[in-house]
């Protein structure tokens, strides 16, 4: 009887020991089973998080760049930013419209002082003096040797110019090409709160920038 009673009461204490731990394991899983409210916005993050890194993998700012430095203009098509197209080629147009009339000139003034010199000194090139410009013929020698140097001067800095407009081409393809990629997702929010700032200690608006949650 004593045999039987320690029997029984070993078996309740085996029952009661595996119903706490089944229990327990009943609560662990209970608590690792995520809510609808979990699930969704775990699927939020998951879809912003693959469509940024999507994007990121789609839109490289490299691809803009080369494109752009290979040919302005064709980052921005790239990027689809269509309405930068007519920026650009007008502003490199101008640009280039200004190196060819400086080159134009320069050339002009040179082979007018050239003929002139020459008439001067060594009293050649008289059979191309009718070849001068008409506006370029009442001018002196020292006048034009002062224009054909200014011309000169003016073809360095068109080129310059030139190359810079084109620089900021690419910059501009590249930056808009990392703004493509930028993080817009729900996560970012932008919170206008009047009242008392703990942080400035002054009272009035203030704007709250919230990333993540």
């Amino acid at each position: 009887m004593h045999l039987l009673f320690n029997h029984k009461r070993k078996t309740c204490f085996l029952i009661l020991f595996l119903l706490a731990g089944f229990l327990s394991f009943s609560q662990e899983e209970i608590k690792s089973i995520p809510t609808k409210a979990d699930t969704t916005k775990k699927e939020i993050k998951t879809k912003t998080f693959n469509r940024y890194d999507s994007a990121t993998k789609a839109h490289s700012p490299k691809t803009a760049a080369i494109r752009s430095a290979i040919l302005p203009g064709l980052g921005q098509i790239y990027n689809k930013k269509y309405w930068k197209l007519p920026i650009v080629y007008g502003a490199l147009g101008i640009s280039a419209g200004v190196f060819f009339y400086n080159l134009g000139q320069y050339k002009s003034t040179k082979f007018a002082y050239r003929v002139k010199y020459n008439m001067r000194v060594n009293h050649t090139d008289s059979s191309l003096y009718s070849q001068i410009k008409p506006e370029l013929v009442p001018l002196s020698e020292e006048s034009l040797k002062f224009y054909r140097n200014q011309f000169r001067r003016d073809i360095d800095y068109s080129a310059l110019v030139f190359i810079l407009l084109w620089g900021l081409n690419v910059v501009d393809a590249t930056v808009d090409a990392h703004l493509q990629t930028f993080d817009v997702s729900p996560d970012l929010s932008l919170e206008f709160k009047p009242g008392y700032s703990q942080m400035a200690q002054t009272s009035g608006l203030s704007v709250i920038l919230h990333i993540g949650k």
